[in-house]
């Protein structure tokens, strides 16, 4: 199964050369826009019927409040939108950012209109992105800031990311994108939609770093509405003790694998790798952990109606090798760093814990990566280092607490993620 769009490519083609280069604004000063937050969209399963978890909530006609929390500090911001996976347009009659009043409200007299060539209103085609113009907004590194878009009578949803384990916000129908109290907004979900970017002009060339990969980058299992992801953990970090600022940008998706499609957990990362990634603004590093769905899918057991392992693709060391290979090329050839990070322990059985052992030490040993974060030693249980450390354990033996998250913070080597590619970019 692939999910792809004849657009997507010229659409990523576009992005990377707009934002190569700085935009001048006014006195010539020139403004240089880096990533300070984005998201990953994956397509809503496409079946007749659903289980609840997959149905989507109705915004034709309805305002859609998002909360998301940028990691970088500035005064002019721009939104980016994806229409990935659609197969009809996506219609907002009028879109505002503004810092977040708690749950639902929002500060009305702080909040700007966003708006796309001049106009408020935004008609992004089936596989389209669209970048706004830059909004002046007093944007603060890790405070919250609501996202309000009101959708055309027709819209649907057919893409999200299902686990944003952030709450946002269905109004009922009507244009509430400058409402402060939050009271139309009775309906609530935990996914985001069509707004996957946020950068922040700066006055000299920064940088930013993408943390991709699955259910672990994701912040499964994470505390809700408390950014307990590790990313987060990393942004804090970088916040407090670099000199220099960095953005960070989630690309995890919960359920996805580096080589195979599903029709829940979306595309294979490294299909999806250059639009989720290489197009960012300003993004030289991206931190790399996948691979343990790839072994653990083949021996789920089929499920009637909706089977979101499918197809259930039996791998090996070799081949999640050669795929994190091919994502690494791609990645040099676009003057992006990669670090490998390795996976960690999840209490596998023998036949698939050896992959995950020779996987990792491939990661470790190889050379193929700019560097390495080594996930497993930091959160694995000395006496049982085929499981994670009971602190370390969300409660699943799979996914991290929130002290596990915290600690894959701190494996990290700040220095590395500030480094200039030394690699030769491939011509």
């Amino acid at each position: 199964m692939k999910f792809r769009s004849s657009l997507v490519t010229g659409c990523c083609t576009l992005l990377l050369q707009l934002t190569t280069h700085p935009v001048v604004f006014a006195a010539d000063q020139p403004t240089y826009w880096v990533s300070a937050w984005g998201t990953a969209l994956q397509p809503i399963p496409r079946q007749a019927s659903l289980p609840p978890l997959y149905q989507a909530p109705d915004v034709s006609g309805r305002t859609v409040r998002q909360i998301i929390y940028p990691t970088l500090s500035g005064k002019s911001v721009r939104i980016h939108l994806s229409n990935a996976y659609a197969e009809t347009p996506l219609v907002i009659d009028e879109l505002r950012i503004g810092p977040s009043g708690g749950g639902a409200k929002g500060r009305a007299e702080q909040s700007s209109r966003v708006t796309f060539n001049g106009a408020a209103t935004v008609v992004v085609p089936p596989g389209g992105e669209r970048e706004s113009d830059p909004v002046t907004l007093d944007l603060v590194a890790d405070a919250p800031y609501a996202v309000s878009s009101y959708m055309g009578q027709e819209q649907r949803l057919s893409a999200w990311h299902r686990v944003a384990n952030q709450v946002n916000y269905i109004s009922s129908p009507g244009n509430y994108t400058a409402n402060a109290d939050g009271k139309p907004y009775a309906t609530r979900f935990t996914q985001y939609v069509w707004v996957t970017g946020l950068s922040v002009a700066t006055p000299r060339p920064s940088s930013a770093v993408a943390a991709i990969g699955d259910s672990i980058t994701d912040g499964m299992r994470s505390s809700l509405n408390q950014n307990q992801r590790w990313p987060d953990a990393l942004a804090r970090r970088l916040e407090r003790e670099n000199s220099e600022p960095i953005g960070v940008v989630n690309l995890g998706i919960s359920g996805n694998r580096l080589l195979s499609d599903s029709p829940c957990y979306g595309e294979a990362l490294e299909s999806r790798f250059t639009r989720d990634v290489l197009t960012r603004p300003a993004l030289k590093t991206a931190i790399l952990l996948i691979g343990i769905n790839d072994i653990n899918f083949a021996d789920m057991p089929a499920r009637k109606g909706l089977d979101c392992d499918f197809p259930h693709t039996r791998v090996s060391a070799a081949s999640l090798i050669a795929g994190y290979k091919r994502v690494i090329a791609r990645s040099r050839q676009h003057g992006v760093r990669i670090i490998g990070a390795t996976l960690l322990p999840a209490s596998l059985p023998p036949s698939r814990e050896s992959i995950r052992l020779a996987v990792n030490q491939w990661i470790r040993s190889s050379g193929e990566f700019a560097s390495v974060i080594d996930f497993d030693a930091a959160l694995r249980d000395a006496a049982q280092p085929a499981k994670l450390r009971r602190i370390y354990d969300s409660g699943d033996h799979i996914h991290p607490s929130d002290a596990g998250y915290a600690e894959m913070a701190r494996a990290i080597k700040l220095e590395e993620l500030s480094k200039v590619s030394k690699e030769r970019v491939a011509q």
